[in-house]
């Protein structure tokens, strides 16, 4: 394992000013989002889609330091030939590829989930390596309910994730670590903070036991914010506070950074709230966006399948990518959002 490498990897994925585009949706979860604009999941129509991106130069060059792939993804070409992994390189951002399988029941802890894949991960690192992959994300879901999460099954999951870094590391890939805790219930935020904490620690103490450097990786975690369902919404000022509170309570300073996934925040949400947590620095580690429907969503729109709609679609993705790229530096504004309208 070369170290220096690996970090000097992790510290570009957070460089100042850019962050990184998840476009690792599944099949499953592209179907959803082309259902809702109307355009049929084919596998060239998500080519199409993907393509149109990676190629919009002003978003990829200035904005998107790397990008997240699913499988499928990362062995396409291009309509004219070009793998879709050396149009990543080709605008400066760095190809990355999402290796979990996703998850299945937990025995024995009813409404609990582990991530699977960890199975010949070791050769499916090499090939992604050798199509030019540098980091891999895998992402372990936590969900709060009544009586969970059990310690069960924040510990399996930690351990996976810490399992997956390690492996990267020794095929020479830098590991995004995504612990996820969902949004999706009624808890308040200081909840979402109580069980962000348990699991952090969990997951920091399982990379230390299997060896993983932390120098060589990059934490993506979710924010402290309030369950959609919860009657009381934390303020943008309450989110930014405490998820920095959390974070440095659990996160090393040796981590190079950390990137948020936006797990069902709206677009300026996650904007908003990246931005607001860049007035409360110095920050020991890089802060920044790993996004996939906070930066897709507009585009996708725009798109709508029509290939004379490409240009709308470049822009709509330009702005969003422009607008969490400001936020990473603390100069965002909500003024800039009408402007664009």
């Amino acid at each position: 394992m070369n170290l220096t490498e690996l970090n000097r990897i992790a510290t570009a994925m957070v460089a100042p000013g850019k962050g990184i585009l998840a476009a690792d949706e599944s099949s499953g979860t592209i179907k959803k989002r082309f259902d809702a604009i109307g355009v049929e999941s084919t596998e060239t129509n998500r080519r199409d889609y993907r393509e149109m991106l990676f190629r919009s130069k002003d978003a990829m060059s200035q904005y998107i330091s790397g990008v997240i792939l699913y499988d499928e993804t990362i062995w396409q070409d291009a309509k004219d030939g070009t793998p879709l992994v050396k149009l990543i390189e080709q605008s400066g951002a760095i190809p990355g590829i999402k290796v979990d399988e996703g998850t299945q029941a937990l025995p024995m802890c009813p409404g609990e989930l582990v991530t699977v894949g960890l199975d010949k991960l070791a050769e499916r690192l090499k090939k992604y390596y050798e199509r030019g992959a540098r980091f891999a994300k895998w992402r372990a879901v936590i969900d709060i309910g009544s009586g969970i999460p059990s310690m069960t099954a924040i510990r399996v999951n930690a351990h996976a994730l810490a399992r997956y870094a390690a492996l990267c590391q020794a095929a020479q890939i830098v590991p995004i670590v995504e612990p996820e805790v969902l949004m999706d219930g009624d808890h308040d935020i200081d909840r979402c903070y109580e069980v962000t904490s348990r699991v952090l620690n969990k997951t920091f103490q399982e990379l230390r036991v299997q060896r993983v450097a932390l120098e060589g990786m990059v934490l993506k975690p979710n924010m402290a914010i309030s369950g959609k369902k919860c009657a009381k919404q934390a303020s943008v000022e309450e989110v930014a506070e405490k998820t920095i509170r959390l974070l440095k309570a659990c996160v090393p300073a040796a981590v190079p950074g950390i990137a948020f996934l936006s797990g069902g925040q709206s677009d300026e949400e996650a904007t908003a709230h990246l931005n607001a947590m860049h007035k409360l620095g110095p920050l020991p580690w890089g802060l920044t966006f790993s996004y996939g429907r906070a930066l897709q969503a507009a585009p996708q729109k725009a798109w709508s399948g029509k290939a004379e709609n490409v240009a709308a679609g470049q822009s709509a993705f330009s702005h969003r990518a422009r607008m969490n790229g400001l936020a990473s530096k603390g100069e965002w504004q909500s003024s800039l959002e009408k402007k664009a309208a």
